[in-house]
């Protein structure tokens, strides 16, 4: 089953306050030579950054989760999906451009929150002839269909949000 258009659906980590900090901490102890690649300099900033998983152990739970819930939403199961995945760094100020994920042989989209300060920015999704905002909270899931436009408010606040992207596709294809 394919998502249609602009239907999100949002799930939430069981244990997130701990998995989270857990995560907080390994990003905070990586250093530019730690991210593999650097995509979308927007602004005067790569809106996405590329980590092997196993410099941050503590996101195999982030991931065992989703594909849970990506293999539930989709009808399949979880050994027929592989999973790509970014950070988002989002500094005061700063704010992601309306895109979208369909590149390639992507499935489903998502993203999870890790840290989330107050004003940091929502998540829009842009339909024809509407806009929906999700407020975004630290533990939180939202997956949606790699074709629909979203965009990320400006952050307000005085500190970084840290989320990750994601995309779902067909495991046996090259990563999404």
């Amino acid at each position: 089953m394919l998502l249609q258009n602009s239907t999100i659906h949002i799930g939430h980590l069981p244990e997130a306050a701990e998995i989270n900090r857990k995560i907080m901490d390994g990003y905070h102890h990586l250093t530019e030579q730690d991210f593999s690649r650097r995509s979308h300099f927007i602004s005067g900033r790569h809106e996405n950054l590329y980590l092997d998983i196993q410099r941050i152990p503590a996101l195999d739970r982030v991931f065992a989760q989703a594909t849970t819930f990506a293999a539930s939403l989709l009808g399949l199961p979880e050994q027929a999906l592989k999973r790509g995945f970014w950070f988002n760094d989002m500094g005061p100020g700063e704010a992601t451009s309306k895109h979208d994920h369909d590149e390639d042989d992507e499935l489903l989209s998502a993203v999870y929150y890790i840290h989330v300060p107050e004003n940091s920015g929502s998540l829009l999704i842009h339909d024809r002839h509407s806009r929906t905002e999700v407020t975004p909270q630290a533990g939180m899931f939202v997956f949606f269909a790699p074709q629909v436009l979203h965009s990320v408010s400006v952050n307000l606040s005085c500190e970084k949000r840290l989320s990750i992207g994601m995309n779902f596709g067909p495991a046996g294809t090259a990563a999404c």
